[in-house]
């Protein structure tokens, strides 16, 4: 193999808005079967299937190595998949087991990638559970929709690390709460408490943003 980049051409995160938690994770019913479908070719070696795979699985990855590591995460991300490619043959699963383990072996990665930089690995904090569901329709979730994908992952990136890996792994990677926990290495309730309370931060933040802008408007036009 001549290395992630030859192999899987990188593709750059969308710009639209990023998918809200529980909601479809490939767009429509017809997408993931489709998907579900590549992953079982390429599982059985089809190289052209797996493309299709990487070309979903990575834009998300990368946003979430973005937040973990920065200006790295490109690199961090080909390590990654030369592990994911090297290792395909021995995962068992449908796609959004496939989404976490991908997402664990990227978060493995970065945890590396930053130890040997002599940075702090951005491994969340245990939370306590509560009884706090995350929905689909939550208004917290509605904020995100005011962003663009890069400046929504700026902003999660500045909450506390629990609420934040919560907050991408539900919402960029689009994992469910079980899913995440295993990536995390917790229960599903303290995902969802984590992302529950991670996207209530955003959304108050969003309000004082917003009613600094207002503030700053009224000014100019004074």
């Amino acid at each position: 193999m001549d290395g992630a980049r030859d192999r899987f051409p990188v593709a750059e995160p969308s710009r639209g808005r990023p998918a809200a938690s529980g909601a479809p994770r490939s767009g429509t019913a017809v997408e993931a079967e489709a998907l579900e479908e590549a992953l079982q070719a390429a599982l059985k070696g089809d190289e052209l299937a797996f493309r299709a795979v990487y070309r979903d699985v990575h834009p998300r990855l990368l946003r979430y190595l973005r937040a973990l590591v920065g200006a790295d995460a490109d690199d961090v991300a080909s390590d990654a998949w030369l592990q994911i490619a090297r290792d395909l043959g021995a995962f068992r699963g449908d796609y959004d087991r496939f989404r976490g383990w991908t997402t664990r072996i990227a978060r493995n990665r970065a945890i590396d990638h930053l130890r040997k930089a002599g940075r702090r690995p951005g491994v969340s904090l245990p939370v306590e559970d509560l009884p706090e569901p995350v929905s689909a329709q939550d208004t917290e979730s509605a904020a995100l929709e005011r962003l663009s994908t890069e400046e929504a992952v700026a902003l999660i990136a500045r909450l506390p690390q629990d609420q934040a890996e919560a907050v991408l792994l539900r919402v960029v990677i689009g994992l469910d709460a079980k899913e995440a926990g295993r990536v995390l290495g917790k229960r599903a309730g303290s995902v969802r408490t984590a992302a529950y309370r991670g996207l209530r931060r955003l959304a108050e933040n969003l309000e004082r943003k917003g009613g600094g802008e207002r503030s700053d408007a009224r000014t100019r036009k004074v």
